[in-house]
C-alpha cells in the first residue's frame, strides 16, 4: 500500500484517532488488574527468545520473533485465573480471509493468510459512543489527486465474490468461539528488506482487521450495505520481536461507496520497543565494556498495552 495507513483509511473509509480507546487504556490505568506483577516474567520471555532458545551467537529473527509471541500469549493466559471468562477464547493459524466491498465503483477484495486469529465467545463492546460515530458524518477522508486510491493494488479478474473465513470456519453456524477478537502479524523474516515497514504493516493490519470485522457484519446482518445498529470491533497486534503496533478498528458502516456518511474508525498506538537491545555478548571496545550482554531498555508498558488488548471485552 503505497501511502500505508492514509491509503488504507481511504479503501476502508476509516477515520483515524492516534493513540489507545479509553476503553483500552482504562484496562491499563487499573491497578487492580495488577499488569504490573508480569515485568519479571516478560524480562524472561525475552531471554528465552533471544538467547536461551539457541546454540547460536545471534538468534535470527525467524526464530526469537515467533518464540517471543508464544510466550507473552502464554501470559496473558495465566490471566484466567483471575478472570475465568479468557479461557474462552481460541486461536486460529494459518488462517485465510476474503472479504469483498464496493468503494467509488471500484470492486475490492481483501484476501489471504491473515497471521494469527484470536476468536472469542463474545464480541468485544463498541468503543466508541453513537455520538462519536455520528460524528465521523463531519470527517472528510483524504483524496491522492490526481494519484489513484488503488495505484498499487493488485488487479486480478474475480470470479466469485467471496466472504468468507477460509480454513477456520470462524464465523460458521455452530461454532463457538465465532467472534474474531484480535489478529497477531508476526513480522519476523531475517532479511530486513523482506519485512514489511511499519507503516507498511500497520496498513496491512488495518485492511485484514477491517476485512475480518466486515466478513462477520454480512453473517450477521446480511450483504446489503448499511451503517451497523452494533458496531464490530477487532484489533491487531503487529510485532518483528522487538517493536509492537496496536490497533482497534471499529466497523460501523458496511456502506463503502460513497465518501459521505458514517466512517469506520481506528485507533492506532505506533512503534512501541518492549526492549532496545538485546547482546549475546557484550559490546567491547578498546578492551573496555561498554555495554554488557542482556537486555537493554526494557519497556514494561509495551507489554502491558500487549495484554490490556487481551484482557479488552472481558475485564
Amino acid at each position: 500500500v503505497f501511502a500505508g495507513v492514509r491509503q488504507a483509511q481511504w479503501l476502508t473509509k476509516t477515520k483515524l484517532v492516534e493513540g489507545l480507546p479509553p476503553s483500552v487504556q482504562s484496562i491499563l490505568d487499573n491497578p487492580a488488574h495488577g499488569l504490573q506483577e508480569h515485568e519479571e516474567r516478560v524480562k524472561d520471555a525475552i531471554s528465552h527468545a533471544r538467547f536461551w532458545d539457541t546454540t547460536e551467537v545471534i538468534t535470527k529473527r525467524e526464530r526469537f520473533c515467533p518464540v517471543l509471541f508464544e510466550d507473552l500469549i502464554h501470559l496473558c493466559r495465566l490471566m484466567s485465573r483471575k478472570y475465568p471468562a479468557l479461557s474462552k477464547r481460541m486461536l486460529a493459524r494459518n488462517y485465510s480471509i476474503a472479504a469483498t466491498w464496493e468503494r467509488e465503483s471500484i470492486l475490492l477484495q481483501v484476501r489471504g493468510l491473515n497471521g494469527i486469529l484470536m476468536n472469542s465467545m463474545t464480541p468485544i463492546p463498541p468503543v466508541a459512543s453513537k455520538e462519536e460515530i455520528l460524528a465521523t458524518k463531519e470527517h472528510v477522508l483524504e483524496t491522492f489527486h490526481p494519484i489513484l486510491p488503488t495505484i498499487d493494488l493488485q488487479e486480478v479478474h474475480v470470479y466469485r465474490l467471496l466472504n468468507d473465513t477460509g480454513k477456520s470456519s470462524c464465523f460458521r453456524d455452530g461454532y463457538p468461539y465465532s467472534h474474531p477478537h484480535t489478529l497477531f502479524f508476526l513480522e519476523s523474516a531475517n532479511i530486513c528488506p523482506d519485512r514489511f515497514r511499519p507503516e507498511q504493516l500497520r496498513a496491512k493490519m488495518l485492511m485484514f482487521a477491517f476485512g475480518n470485522a466486515l466478513a462477520k457484519a454480512k453473517v450477521l446482518y446480511g450483504n446489503d450495505p448499511k451503517v451497523l445498529e452494533q458496531p464490530i470491533v477487532v484489533q491487531s497486534i503487529g510485532t518483528d520481536g522487538q517493536l509492537f503496533q496496536f490497533m482497534v478498528f471499529q466497523l460501523n458502516t458496511t456502506d463503502l461507496v460513497s465518501g459521505d456518511g458514517i466512517k469506520n474508525l481506528v485507533w492506532i498506538d505506533s512503534d512501541q520497543k518492549l526492549y532496545e537491545t538485546a547482546l549475546c555478548i557484550p559490546k567491547i571496545k578498546k578492551r573496555v565494556v561498554l555495554k554488557p550482554a542482556g537486555i537493554h531498555g526494557f519497556q514494561p508498558d509495551t507489554f502491558k498495552k500487549f495484554l490490556a488488548l487481551y484482557l479488552h471485552g472481558t475485564v
